[in-house]
């Protein structure tokens, strides 16, 4: 079925109240109708009529959208306008074809062992490729890069992937749960210690821990930019790795990934592939964010904690906020001995990442983050916390901007500390 004729329906519901204008990020920056939900509705609406072309701007309007899911939220018809601009930029990219950059990345998030050598590489030559020169030589960087800017503090790859580093099945205790980690790939190729972090937890809890080898990327990269056919793939292959184990469980800590999995798989690739609709809703019901399952499990306050005094304040990940996973980190972090929670105004505002947005609207990403930026640096928090590694990444990037020492934590890695040491 053509994209656009499949959410006609979602867009009948929006009566352009408006009440997405508050909540939008991009708006705020940008200021501009075609920026805001509403806006974005009704360029569709013309688009399915064949009022107006897919031409540039409607391509620049349609990728002024973090997919953050806050105007889902307060919409009072319950518009899915996340699904329906997924849907549009699926219908420009079958029309105008993908973008160059988008291109690559459907390339690279399909093949891991590209992927895989691509940061095994970058982890060797980063320091030489990315190294600040001194300003006063007039460069941003040695080997300025297209999409990277010289104002990006761009983090540091592993040397080792996680997914390289443990056997696929590590054995618990009988009678306890049987946990599958889908691990992601910003914490398989740089925040390993996530991964670290949560394999130590679910074993201390007695769970086997399986960690399927051939998992794939979870495809959000290529469905941000209507590369829909590269998210089947990996929806296909992901099903088939995840598939060939029993277990009660498949646990992520990546909130992006979890909004794939439990989300976006089921609403938007199996609409598109009914032959693979049962089985992504199963994967969906065995879904489960870390922080909520080890809470389900019985983590004890006492087992957990920094090892030292800590003041943190929490983000919230829109992956997480958009699937009501508030409480339970939060209840998980106050119990934690060493550890004081100060909450951060605006601490469920989107941090301006975005996946593709923050590479096209660098400079509006970080807009969006300063606010987030001067709220962390209000609490007088030793570290800011989070479920997800790329919030960690965009808001340790906007710290640095701002001067702020700040650290930047998963909340796995906060819980685990103790346990590890």
């Amino acid at each position: 079925m053509d994209p656009l004729k499949r959410i006609e329906k979602d867009l009948k519901k929006c009566v352009k109240c408006g009440a997405c204008r508050a909540n939008c990020p991009a708006f705020s920056t940008f200021q501009r109708e075609p920026a805001v939900a509403r806006g974005k509705v009704a360029l569709t609406q013309h688009l399915l009529a064949k009022d107006i072309e897919l031409d540039d701007q409607t391509y620049l309007a349609m990728s002024k959208c973090l997919l953050c899911g806050s105007c889902v939220e307060k919409c009072p018809n319950e518009v899915p306008t996340d699904e329906i601009v997924i849907a549009a930029r699926e219908a420009l990219a079958e029309q105008r074809g993908l973008t160059t950059f988008h291109k690559a990345v459907g390339r690279v998030i399909r093949n891991r062992k590209m992927m895989s050598m691509g940061a095994a590489m970058a982890a060797i030559l980063g320091p030489l490729f990315f190294r600040k020169v001194p300003a006063t030589s007039g460069l941003r960087l040695r080997f300025p890069l297209p999409f990277v800017g010289g104002r990006r503090h761009i983090p540091q790859l592993a040397k080792k992937p996680f997914l390289s580093r443990h056997p696929e099945v590590i054995q618990g205790e009988p009678g306890k749960p049987r946990v599958i980690y889908f691990v992601g790939c910003m914490t398989n190729f740089v925040y390993t210690e996530v991964g670290e972090a949560a394999l130590a937890l679910f074993r201390h809890l007695g769970c086997t821990v399986i960690i399927p080898k051939d998992q794939q990327c979870c495809g959000l990269p290529g469905m941000s930019g209507g590369d829909m056919e590269t998210v089947r793939e990996l929806a296909e292959r992901n099903l088939s790795a995840l598939e060939k184990y029993e277990a009660d469980y498949v646990v992520t800590a990546c909130a992006t990934c979890g909004g794939a999995l439990h989300k976006f798989y089921p609403a938007v690739v199996g609409k598109r592939n009914p032959e693979l609709q049962q089985r992504l809703l199963a994967l969906a019901e065995k879904t489960i964010d870390a922080s909520v399952l080890l809470q389900k499990l019985g983590l004890q306050p006492e087992e957990t904690g920094a090892g030292e005094a800590m003041k943190i304040t929490y983000h919230d990940p829109c992956h997480l906020r958009t699937r009501a996973i508030t409480r339970q980190p939060r209840e998980l972090l106050t119990a934690a001995t060493g550890v004081q929670l100060v909450e951060m105004e605006g601490a469920d505002k989107c941090c301006g990442l975005g996946g593709t947005f923050n590479v096209y609207h660098y400079e509006s990403s970080m807009e969006i983050n300063s606010s987030k930026s001067e709220a962390i640096k209000r609490t007088g928090a030793d570290a800011v916390v989070t479920g997800c590694p790329g919030c960690m990444m965009q808001l340790s990037d906007g710290l640095k901007h701002s001067g702020a020492p700040t650290r930047v934590l998963h909340t796995l890695e906060i819980l685990a500390r103790k346990i590890r040491n």
